[in-house]
């Protein structure tokens, strides 16, 4: 009998095929550890939820995009904008606060940016705003110069000016410091490419306009007229599908997109080389989305505990990628509908760092949370995190498993659950498991507790574990071990 580590570590992996895999890796995600002593790879659960403040309406005003000016953040709730300050006591007790500023209206996602003392929320293909901070005051741009060439799209920032794509292949620029005026001589156009202009982003003080096929750079050359010529030799053979689905973080920027002839991909440029980023199992997915649900894709990233996420929601799917591991996984939110606890989408629509925090909008209703490793739930629903191991095979053959033992941080038994448990399941051809049987992790402060199932009996040809656990706890998998005969 020989004892075996088991492959568990290997993130997010759904083929076309589910002989060849069919990898779950749901609410968890893939940490490097600085050192081996027990694994160089383990899985650690993702962060919880829980509310700070109540923008307007709870049970309306979903989240439309946010954004952190001079340290505030700044959210879009429903038609709202709104700054959330905050306060403490002299017992060093917090409270977050929504300031109501001005109303965006329109229902769709907006995009933010800053020069320092002006906030521009612009709607795509609509309204564009301004907040000042030091006057205050909150307006709609009304300069007709501002839709002169064509409805300004996405709004970004740099080096003194608020730059807009349009719908009419150019984008423009406002005067300088203010995003209350306009000049309909102070535009430009993507050449290298006649493709249509998608979104604008901005990489180590570099410009690039992103197309459906092409991405172009363009520099600031200063003088008189519109300041920002295209940069010869400076274009990327890869466009962007969606505005959204383009985020700038990490140093580089990232994006759903391609190429002329190719399928839809995420690729990452860092400002001299692009590579893809997605594998296979995420491109399947991406291929199956249709042209509306590209259409809404947006992105978002953060940094929490040493690591550094970039995630896509498209529809009703969330994908994340932790670039230091360069494994993807899942997240999933628990619905109720019609009475039934239904996973679906990550229920996070935008996220901005903040008062030393990581702050989210919801895609539900008007709340403002956390995103807290120290909470074990989303505002009081579990979190279910689930993975998978490869599909393995003995040469066709068959092939006992005495015992299986999960290392796991074990004794994470809390007041919200005494006594948490694990289950795991198998399967034999990656999509229907059976089975479930359920371990204990250790109660709070059970430090030797040991999550094994024996007696598990002979496998097939073909043959996958899943494991699966929604206790409100701390959640780590450090590796798995099978005795094997």
């Amino acid at each position: 009998m020989a004892r075996t580590e088991l492959p568990m570590t290997s993130g997010f992996y759904v083929n076309r095929s589910s002989v060849v895999s069919n990898q779950m890796c749901s609410n968890s995600y893939v940490h490097l550890n600085d050192n081996t002593a027990l694994a160089k790879e383990v899985l650690f659960g993702t962060a919880g939820l829980h509310q700070v403040a109540t923008a307007s309406d709870l049970n309306i005003d979903a989240n439309r995009g946010s954004h952190v000016m001079d340290g505030i953040p700044y959210f879009v709730q429903g038609e709202m904008l709104y700054k959330i300050t905050r306060t403490v006591d002299t017992s060093e007790n917090e409270t977050f606060t929504p300031v109501p500023l001005g109303t965006v209206l329109g229902s769709g996602r907006v995009s933010m940016a800053d020069n320092g003392t002006q906030l521009c929320i612009q709607v795509p293909s609509g309204n564009g705003y301004i907040y000042n901070k030091d006057t205050p005051s909150f307006s709609q741009i009304t300069d007709t110069d501002f839709t002169a060439n064509g409805a300004p799209q996405y709004v970004v920032y740099i080096d003194g000016y608020f730059l807009f794509t349009t719908n009419s292949k150019k984008f423009i620029i406002s005067a300088l410091n203010d995003g209350l005026s306009y000049n309909a001589l102070d535009f430009g156009s993507a050449e290298a490419d006649p493709d249509d202009i998608v979104a604008p982003v901005v990489l180590n003080n570099q410009l690039y306009i992103g197309g459906s096929e092409t991405f172009e750079m363009f520099r600031n050359v200063g003088g008189a007229g519109f300041p920002f010529n295209r940069v010869e030799g400076g274009s990327l053979a890869y466009g962007v599908s969606s505005p959204f689905s383009l985020i700038s973080s990490s140093g580089v920027f990232a994006f759903i997109g391609g190429g002329e002839h190719d399928d839809v991909s995420i690729y990452a440029f860092d400002g001299s080389s692009i590579n893809v980023i997605s594998s296979d199992a995420i491109d399947n997915i991406l291929s199956k989305l249709s042209p509306t649900d590209l259409d809404n894709v947006f992105a978002w990233a953060y940094g929490q505990g040493g690591d550094r996420f970039i995630g896509w929601t498209a529809n009703n799917i969330t994908i994340v990628y932790e670039i230091k591991s360069g494994k993807w996984h899942e997240r999933k939110s628990l619905y109720n509908v019609d009475g039934a606890a239904i996973q679906k989408r990550w229920r996070v629509n935008s996220i901005v760092k903040a008062y030393n925090r990581v702050l989210v909008g919801d895609q539900n209703d008007g709340r403002i949370g956390e995103m807290d490793l120290e909470f074990y739930d989303e505002y009081g629903s579990n979190i279910i995190s689930e993975f998978s191991t490869m599909p393995f095979s003995n040469l066709g053959n068959s092939i006992r498993f005495p015992s299986l033992e999960l290392t796991v941080e074990s004794g994470v038994g809390n007041s919200e659950d005494e006594n948490p448990m694990i289950t795991m399941s198998r399967s034999v051809d990656g999509v229907i498991f059976k089975n479930p049987i359920t371990r204990r992790l250790g109660k709070i402060g059970d430090y030797r507790h040991r999550a094994i199932w024996r007696r598990n009996g002979r496998a097939g040809r073909l043959e996958v574990f899943k494991f699966s656990c929604s206790a409100k706890v701390k959640k780590v998998f450090v590796k798995l071990e099978a005795d094997v005969l």
